[in-house]
């Protein structure tokens, strides 16, 4: 049997399974054991087991469940709901300043933790009634607070980064160093177009009503306690890797132990609170590993049936200038994400993409911040759109899922925007990684 037939039916496999409502991991676990049997019999098996095994010695892998965790108590700990409370009145009367604040926020709670879905639930529990009670545009509130939620995917430490560094064989720490200013440009942009919309239209974002927030600036300072904490803890995760004196699973673990110790001291971090924490972390855990499993096994056999060479041979052959061979890598992730997690879209095509992106003369590190920013543009995009599931689990019961997708539309442009301009100006993503070298 050829390799395109079996490509063709491992798609199809794919398909029909997914279509039937078996889950992702489930449905490649399937996939490749089914494969591995037919062309290899029940050594194949064993195939597939070693495979999955090499993946777990990754050494980097760790990082996530750690990150994780220090999510999940951030989110019980009462950090958030202070900072965002101290950025809204740093930014006074400003007309949409609360969205602006809110955005600003994302990019510090992205730091703290590197996890979307925990940010977008903080967020949607802390600053959308906030907005809605100030009168603020349905639509901006929610598009807000879902895109700059999803800056976690960029912003480091990104467990997109941690992910995709370890398969890809990859710097993390130069992953990190370069989602820097590709997370600022597109935070940019959304604070950039909310000042347009409510300069042109201040009905869309009244001013904050605090009377703090009316202060002179030098008054609003006093208020800025909620930021210390904060300052704490990313100085402690991001300096100990920049500085050399931990490594990327290290400081996660830091940041797990510094977000435990500053829940602590707030006192709001209850038994049931760190009880609730460690079972959350536990499943969000549990649910990546399936994937990986599914994931790696299926590109395992796959592999060994000589489907990556294939796939590689297909895209350094095609006929074109290699950046359009980068635009249909980029177009590949886009659909994949219309119907798969991020971390099966990760195992599946950065085996393929990544030794073509060497071949073609790209920098690596460079495909993995557009990678990344992808993988935002994916947490946003319906049908899948994890982004706006997660905020429609936490929103008030009259936000509708259609009303959160028409929402986000805006923002997914500007991502695409950003998305194009570090394609244009591929320093945007090197050149602070250039200056560590």
């Amino acid at each position: 049997m050829g390799i395109e037939l079996i490509t063709a039916l491992i798609i199809l496999g794919l398909f029909s399974l997914m279509a039937i409502g078996v889950p992702l991991g489930a449905s490649t676990l399937i996939v490749s054991l089914t494969t591995a049997y037919l062309n290899y019999g029940v050594n194949g098996l064993a195939l597939v087991s070693s495979n999955v095994l090499h993946v777990f010695e990754k050494e980097t892998l760790i990082a996530v469940p750690f990150f994780v965790l220090m999510a999940n108590i951030l989110e019980r700990g009462g950090v958030a709901r202070e900072l965002f409370q101290s950025m809204a009145i740093l930014g006074g009367r400003l007309r949409g300043g609360v969205a602006v604040q809110t955005v600003f926020v994302s990019v510090i709670l992205a730091a703290m933790s590197g996890i979307v879905g925990g940010e977008i639930v903080l967020l949607g529990l802390i600053a959308l009634p906030q907005m809605f009670r100030l009168g603020y545009d349905r639509k901006l509130s929610i598009g807000t607070i879902a895109a700059s939620g999803s800056l976690a995917t960029l912003v480091p430490p990104s467990v997109v980064f941690i992910v995709y560094g370890a398969e890809a064989g990859v710097s993390i720490k130069a992953l990190f160093t370069g989602g820097i200013l590709p997370g600022l440009l597109l935070a940019s942009l959304y604070v950039s177009y909310i000042l347009i919309r409510t300069r042109l239209n201040p009905a869309l974002g009244p001013a904050y009503d605090a009377p703090e927030a009316a202060l002179p600036f030098t008054g609003r300072i006093r208020h800025m306690r909620g930021l210390i904490m904060p300052a704490v803890l990313i100085g402690g995760v991001l300096g100990s890797i920049y500085l050399g004196i931990a490594t990327v699973t290290e400081s996660a673990a830091i940041g797990a132990v510094g977000a435990l110790l500053l829940a602590l001291l707030r006192q709001e971090l209850s038994t049931s609170d760190l009880k609730s924490a460690l079972w959350s972390t536990t499943v969000t855990t549990g649910s990546i590993i399936w994937l990986i499993v599914g994931a790696v096994s299926l590109v395992g056999i796959y592999n060994l049936l000589g489907g990556t060479r294939f796939l590689r041979g297909v895209l350094t052959g095609m006929d074109v200038a290699p950046i359009v061979v980068i635009l249909v890598m980029m177009a590949i992730i886009m659909v994949l994400g219309t119907f798969m997690d991020w971390i099966a879209i990760v195992f599946i095509t950065v085996p393929v993409f990544a030794p073509v992106v060497v071949d073609l003369g790209y920098d690596p590190v460079w495909f993995g911040i557009l990678f990344a920013m992808n993988i935002q543009i994916y947490m946003l995009s319906p049908p899948f759109g994890p982004a706006c599931f997660y905020l429609k689990s936490v929103a008030p019961k009259d936000v509708t899922l259609q009303e959160i997708f028409s929402a986000v539309l805006p923002f997914i442009g500007l991502q695409l925007i950003g998305l194009a301009l570090v394609i244009i100006f591929p320093q945007i993503a090197l050149w602070l990684p250039s200056l560590s070298n």
